[in-house]
């Protein structure tokens, strides 16, 4: 029963909000809270305040699962591991958050990406289940992206950068700001298709943008060129493409259409073609991924800390 399963401490932490909560599973999320994304000090003590709070309502938690915005260090022999790196977000470019949980909290932590965090919940609870390889795209304020193979996540020389992909410009763009949004890059994806580029380029949130409006067709285009490169460098079963920008009705049905033109029949498999409904998907857990994908990991840094081995819980 999920009384006698361990409480795990889960932290989404996102640009825009911290979404933290305690549970044990998918169906026994016990406590759930929302804390914005201010400056790193106010943030982490209203992390603390709810971490505090929830032990002593529900009781002491085995372990900490930790999904955060990037780019992170994962490398536990560096100096930093535990940190948010070099991100394009002010103010908080290498902030201390897993050496700084654990001092207080003396329970094993898991570190990824929020991104990271989503694939596997969705590969676990979602729609990515018994789908392997499996990719999660989030596009929101900013874009990120998971890639899970073989039931692994992917680290390599850091982890999947996926929203700085380097695309070609929009063609003949009627966008009141033509540059990329982004800092570091001149022409990356999550500089054309975030929320805040989309703010930024055509002077309107992207929620209010009618489904007619050329932004969409730009947004479809730079995502399509990004689906399609991952499409042939990592060879998914399913991309799953979620966040707020995603979440409007007509906008996977113009990525689809996009992808399709640019494979040109070239990949002859069903899922570019007459099951590409089934290729690209929006998440099965909604707006839950990456909260639950941080119970996850959780739970898998749980069971290695208490077996020492590379076997998973059963979650």
């Amino acid at each position: 029963m999920s009384e006698e399963l361990p409480l795990i401490a889960a932290i989404e932490a996102g640009g825009t909000k911290f979404v933290c909560a305690v549970g044990t599973g998918p169906h026994d999320v016990r406590e759930v809270t929302r804390i914005a994304t201010t400056t790193p000090e106010d943030t982490l003590a209203g992390v603390t305040r709810f971490l505090s709070m929830a032990k002593s309502k529900h009781g002491p938690f085995a372990a900490i699962g930790i999904g955060s915005f990037g780019p992170i260090d994962l490398d536990k022999n560096s100096e930093t591991y535990g940190y948010i790196t070099s991100t394009p977000k002010p103010g908080w470019q290498f902030t201390n958050i897993v050496p700084k949980l654990r001092e207080r909290y003396h329970v094993p932590i898991a570190w990824d990406t929020d991104v990271n965090a989503a694939v596997l919940a969705e590969f676990l609870w979602g729609a990515g289940q018994n789908t392997d390889p499996l990719i999660y795209i989030t596009v929101g304020t900013g874009v990120g992206g998971g890639v899970l193979i073989n039931g692994q996540l992917l680290h390599g020389l850091l982890h999947p950068e996926i929203g700085h992909l380097l695309v070609p410009p929009p063609h003949n763009s009627t966008a009141v700001q033509q540059a990329c949004h982004c800092p570091f890059h001149k022409s990356c994806v999550e500089g054309y298709v975030s929320g805040s580029a989309l703010a930024s380029r055509w002077g309107v949130k992207a929620d209010a943008l009618p489904p007619d409006h050329p932004a969409w067709e730009e947004v479809a285009d730079v995502m399509a060129h990004a689906l399609m490169n991952l499409t042939l460098s990592l060879c998914p079963k399913r991309i799953i493409l979620g966040g707020g920008v995603m979440s409007q009705e007509h906008i996977l049905p113009l990525i689809r259409g996009r992808l399709l033109k640019l494979n040109n029949g070239y990949l002859r498999v069903p899922e570019l073609g007459r099951t590409i409904d089934d290729f690209i998907v929006a998440p099965g857990l909604g707006a839950r991924s990456g909260l639950l994908g941080a119970l996850a990991l959780g739970k898998y840094e749980l069971d290695r800390h208490l077996n020492d081995t590379n076997s998973a819980p059963i979650v």
